[in-house]
């Protein structure tokens, strides 16, 4: 069954993932930061078909999210390096690890801790205002963008509640939750 194309839908995260849903493309782009170059490394560090990673590396270079270039080495060998638009992706993978870390495998059993090289302290990823503030969810809003078709201003123009407050463990309000106002649903 052949899948469905986003790349006529207007939103962000749906053309993204046209270029890199797929789930080997993350494991490919984490290799790809990690430092792997070449089709055998990849191949052998993530257990991959032959035919699955050709089709993969394909797409990165077709996307401009990796570039094939020729090994200093050899000069009868490729490698795969990442471009400008493929290293604007490691704050992605960064908070898809970070959630895994915490949601998935728990954060005892953490197989990778990623650390800043200038102090060796592990790397937060947290989504800030352009003054630095801390942002959660609820503090913010989506607004039509200059790309928004009609449809979409409609819907992201029209006034929406933020939703209740989730009970905290002791059954009060959560503080955090209750600072939002007029949250867009996300």
């Amino acid at each position: 069954m052949r899948r469905k194309t986003f790349a006529h839908m207007n939103c962000s995260i749906a053309r993204a993932l046209e270029q890199i849903g797929e789930w080997w493309t993350f494991l490919i782009l984490r290799e790809a930061l990690m430092g792997t170059r070449r089709f055998d490394r990849f191949q052998s560090n993530l257990g991959i078909a032959r035919n699955i990673l050709a089709a993969r590396l394909k797409k990165l270079v077709a996307s401009g999210i990796l570039e094939r270039t020729v090994a200093p080495d050899d000069a009868r060998r490729v490698e795969y390096r990442m471009t400008e638009k493929g290293r604007a992706l490691f704050p992605v993978l960064m908070a898809l690890r970070a959630w895994g870390d915490q949601w998935v495998v728990g954060t005892t059993r953490v197989p990778v801790i990623v650390v800043d090289r200038a102090n060796a302290q592990p790397i937060e990823v947290r989504v800030t205002s352009r003054d630095g503030r801390p942002i959660e969810w609820l503090d913010a809003r989506m607004v039509p963008g200059p790309g928004a078709r009609a449809a979409l201003r409609r819907r992201l123009t029209r006034a929406r509640k933020p939703p209740a407050p989730a009970p905290t463990r002791d059954g009060s309000a959560n503080s955090s939750v209750t600072s939002a106002q007029g949250a867009q649903d996300i």
